[in-house]
């Protein structure tokens, strides 16, 4: 999938010279906590957020620095400071230098973007031209498009076994050969050693995104690799616990 699939096309902006109050009042009309900034003929030039209203001088927000730090700051710091506290253009409070995602690329690298870089949106731009931005909420929408849904599917229980062991055999921490996966009228039961616990949740939810699996029965037996300890599976640990 990729970044012009699931992008918003059309976009809420305001130009450079545009008002804060302009784009404080625009986030709060549409519900968005950031705006791209462009040029009349589309060019981005920054992003204006709600972390640029934070400090604010209107709402006694904007932070003073004690005069030792004032010192070390500098005057032309504590110039530009007075500037975004103080400033009503949107250019001289937004933040240059956005990040940004092309429409061809790949919407996982634009949600490792997003997740490096800490950012809750990504302008799109081709050709230096704003064409649309990718936010959360558009790949929440992408996932609740693509989520399986598939408890009314029909397959045979040896199409089910084999689409399940398939999964396991992807992963590393499944490759070892030690799950064996056993299902009879879609029903699927767990059943062999694990050497790590967190495993057993992993195994679980292979088997549950399987079409046509009904359940999953969980058999596995944890085997602690440093003391040899056994942990049983729960329904069988509740009886019996754990062995030495």
């Amino acid at each position: 999938m990729q970044v012009k699939d699931v992008m918003t096309p059309r976009v809420v902006s305001v130009e450079p010279t545009a008002t804060i109050e302009t784009a404080a009042r625009l986030m709060l009309a549409r519900h968005i906590s950031g705006i791209p900034v462009v040029t009349g003929d589309g060019t981005l030039v920054g992003m204006v957020t709600e972390g640029d209203f934070l400090r604010r001088a209107e709402i006694g927000t904007e932070g003073k620095r004690s005069g030792w730090l004032a010192f070390l700051a500098g005057s032309g710091r504590m110039a530009a400071d007075y500037v975004h506290t103080h400033s009503r253009r949107v250019e001289e409070v937004m933040t240059r230098g956005a990040v940004t995602a092309a429409p061809g690329d790949s919407l996982e690298s634009a949600v490792e973007t997003m997740v490096r870089r800490r950012v809750k949106r990504l302008p799109v731009v081709e050709d230096g031209r704003l064409v649309g931005i990718v936010a959360r909420s558009d790949i929440l929408r992408a996932f609740a498009r693509r989520s399986p849904v598939h408890r009314g599917a029909h397959a045979s229980d040896e199409q089910i076994r084999a689409a399940v062991t398939a999964e396991l055999e992807k992963h590393s921490w499944a490759r070892n050969g030690l799950i064996r996966v056993e299902v009879e009228e879609g029903a699927v039961e767990l059943n062999g050693t694990i050497l790590d616990e967190r495993q057993r949740a992993a195994a679980r939810v292979a088997a549950e995104n399987v079409p046509g699996v009904r359940s999953v029965a969980d058999k596995l037996v944890w085997i602690e690799p440093m003391s040899g300890m056994v942990v049983l599976p729960p329904d069988e640990a509740d009886a019996g616990g754990r062995k030495g």
